[in-house]
C-alpha cells in the first residue's frame, strides 16, 4: 500500500530495513564503522561518514515527505548549504532572494563569492526583473519563500519556468512551509534546502540540514559532495530529527492555527505598525511604532522566549537586526525593512490565549 498523505507519512515514514526486532522506532546505530563480512563484501553500510541506517531512514523519510527521489542530512542547516554551493565553479552567477536568511547571505557573501562565484540578490517573485537579471554564466536561482524576515512570496512554478527555459537551477529553501504546506519540487524545483533544526526537528533540541532532490545526476553530484566534504548529520541526532517528524503534520496545524489568530491580533494594535504572516505556518513579522517599543517586548515576554531559532514547540521571538540579520550590510536591511521596530515571532503550540496575553501586557 503507497502512502500519501502527509500526516500518515509523518508518523511512519521510512521503515528501517535493517530491523529484526519488530522496533516500531528506528534504532540509533551509534557506530562510525562496519564489518565487511569477506574480502569484496559489504553489508551495505561501510563508514557512518559514507551512510549509517539511522541516517539512511531519516533521509528516506525526507525523500518521501519532499516527493524527491534522494535526500542527504547533514550537521546543520548552512552545512547543507556550503555542500550545495560546491556544485559551482569560479566564474558562475547564482540569483538569489534579497530577503534570505541572514545566515545565508552571510555564507554567500563571504564564502561564496570569495571563491569566484558571482552571487546578485533581487525579488525573486518579480519574474520581469528576474528574466532581466539572468547572465549567459547564471547557474542557479535559489528562493526562499516566504522569505525570512519580510515573509515576500515567490511563485515557485513561475521561476521554474524561467530556469527551465535557460537550463538553470532551481534551488528553494522549504524551512519556513515544510513539506506540509509546500512541495518546491512539485513545482519544478531542482534541489529543496531545508534547516532541519526548525520545524521538521521541532523540540529546539538538535541541529540538523537537508537536501533533497529527483534528479539522478544531480544526487550522484551532492552524494560524492557529501562523502567527500563530510558534514553528515550524526545517528542520534538523525533519532532525535526521525522522532519529531512523526507530530510534524499535527504541530504545523496547531502552530498554524495559533499565528492566525495571533497575526489578526496584533494587526488590531495600536503599537504595531504592520504585520507580515503569509497564510500557513507559524512565522510572523510585525513592525512597532518605536525602537523602544521593540525592545520592550523582548524585554517583558514570559511565556514567549526571547530566542534566536525558530520551528520548535515554544514560541520564539528575535529580534533580526541584532541577531539572524545582523551580518546583512545595512543599506540591504534597511531597504527590505529590516530596522530596530521589526522583531520576528515564531509561534509555537501553547495556548494561543495565553500567547496574546503574553504580547498584550507588553504592547499596551
Amino acid at each position: 500500500m503507497s502512502i500519501k498523505r502527509i500526516n500518515t507519512l509523518c508518523v511512519h515514514g521510512e521503515k528501517d530495513n535493517n530491523n529484526s526486532t519488530g522496533a516500531i522506532t528506528v534504532p540509533v546505530y551509534q557506530s562510525a564503522t562496519f564489518a565487511h563480512p569477506g574480502v569484496g563484501q559489504t553489508t551495505g553500510y561501510d563508514y557512518s561518514r559514507l551512510q549509517n541506517p539511522t541516517r539512511e531512514a531519516l533521509e528516506k523519510t525526507i525523500a518521501l515527505l519532499e516527493n524527491g527521489t534522494d535526500a542527504m542530512a547533514f550537521s546543520t542547516g548552512m552545512a547543507a548549504m556550503a555542500v550545495l554551493c560546491e556544485l559551482f565553479s569560479p566564474g558562475d552567477q547564482i540569483i538569489a532572494t534579497n530577503d534570505l536568511y541572514g545566515g545565508s547571505v552571510r555564507f554567500l557573501n563571504n564564502v561564496v563569492k570569495k571563491n569566484g562565484v558571482a552571487v546578485d540578490y533581487l525579488d525573486t517573485g518579480d519574474i520581469e526583473s528576474l528574466k532581466k537579471k539572468i547572465l549567459p554564466n547564471t547557474k542557479a536561482v535559489l528562493v526562499e519563500t516566504p522569505s525570512n524576515p519580510m515573509m515576500q512570496l515567490t511563485d515557485i512554478a513561475a521561476v521554474s519556468v524561467v530556469c527551465k527555459e535557460k537550463n538553470i537551477l532551481l534551488i528553494v529553501d522549504n524551512t519556513f512551509l515544510t513539506p506540509v504546506y509546500q512541495k518546491p519540487l512539485e513545482l519544478g524545483a531542482d534541489i529543496v534546502l531545508h534547516s532541519g533544526t526548525k520545524y521538521l526537528g521541532g523540540h529546539n533540541d538538535t541541529l540538523a540540514g537537508f537536501l533533497v532532490t529527483n534528479n539522478i545526476e544531480l544526487s550522484e553530484k551532492l552524494r560524492f559532495l557529501c562523502k567527500t566534504i563530510g558534514a553528515c548529520l550524526a545517528p542520534w541526532d538523525c533519532y532525535l530529527i526521525l522522532r519529531g517528524i512523526k507530530t510534524l503534520a499535527i504541530r504545523m496545524e496547531r502552530i498554524t492555527d495559533n499565528a492566525r489568530k495571533i497575526a489578526r491580533w496584533l494587526g488590531s494594535r495600536s503599537k504595531v505598525r504592520s504585520v507580515r504572516y503569509a497564510g500557513e505556518s507559524g512565522m510572523i513579522s510585525f513592525e512597532t511604532d518605536t525602537a523602544e517599543t521593540a525592545r520592550k517586548v523582548l524585554s517583558g515576554v514570559r511565556i514567549i522566549l526571547y530566542a534566536e531559532s525558530l520551528g520548535g514547540v515554544e514560541s520564539l521571538i528575535t529580534y533580526p537586526i541584532l541577531q539572524t540579520h545582523a551580518d546583512v550590510p545595512e543599506d540591504a536591511r534597511e531597504s527590505l525593512g529590516i530596522n530596530d521596530r521589526l522583531l520576528r515571532l515564531s509561534v509555537g503550540i501553547e495556548d494561543v490565549d495565553d500567547l496574546i496575553a503574553d504580547l498584550e501586557a507588553v504592547l499596551e
